[in-house]
């Protein structure tokens, strides 16, 4: 069995993108303060739970309730999420051809899973991982094992991991065993080990799995 576990955020999808996106809209919607949208680009950059925006509304002097705030974020997200026709095919080729998919992300499940749907990627993999639901993250071995199984395998199964981040998926996919797929984007840390291949986008690494690289 062959097994491919994908990164979500800035590797299967442009969260930076929808981020970006949805920050400008609930600061025009709010009518916010100057300033304020680049505020929530810096809270909200590497992740974002329904306690983050208990934060944001006592800084920003938010009327609505955190839980409305949060459900406004995962509703406007999934909306600014793209839906790359190219990298759903790609991931059914790889099906075909008798690879097992999983979608391994850290962050909460309702977001996570919202953006997995509107991206179209629900019924493009067996399994879809979620760090909140598993009670372990990335880099943590644990994570990159139960994805492996929830894909069938064994934790020796022959499996790969394609992500943008170099220590969450990259240097924790080689502490688990795993080979690695980097998507180029941040400066490479000088204390990690290589990955296997770097490539720029996710279709590169879809290619080069369907080519069988060092399989």
């Amino acid at each position: 069995m062959t097994i491919a576990l994908f990164d979500l955020d800035n590797t299967l999808i442009n969260r930076q993108w929808a981020l970006a996106a949805w920050a400008a809209d609930f600061s025009r919607d709010h009518d916010l303060e100057e300033g304020a949208e680049q505020r929530l680009l810096d809270v909200l950059c590497k992740r974002a739970y329904p306690a983050t925006f208990e934060r944001l509304r006592q800084e920003l002097a938010l009327e609505a309730p955190a839980a409305q705030l949060w459900d406004e974020y995962v509703t406007g997200i999934a909306a600014g999420v793209p839906r790359r026709q190219d990298v759903i095919e790609g991931l059914e080729q790889l099906r075909s051809a008798g690879w097992s998919l999983c979608i391994l992300t850290n962050g909460a499940a309702d977001i996570q899973r919202a953006k997995v749907a509107a991206a179209g990627f629900t019924d493009a993999v067996d399994a879809i991982v979620i760090s909140e639901e598993i009670g372990a993250r990335k880099p943590e071995p644990d994570a990159f094992h139960v994805a492996v199984a929830r894909c069938g395998g064994a934790p020796s199964a022959r499996a790969w991991m394609v992500g943008d981040n170099p220590a969450g998926d990259i240097g924790g996919a080689l502490q688990a065993g795993l080979r690695t797929i980097w998507l180029r984007g941040r400066p490479w840390p000088d204390d990690l080990p290589t990955p296997h291949h770097a490539v720029d986008d996710v279709t590169q690494a879809i290619t080069l799995l369907l080519a069988g690289r060092d399989q």
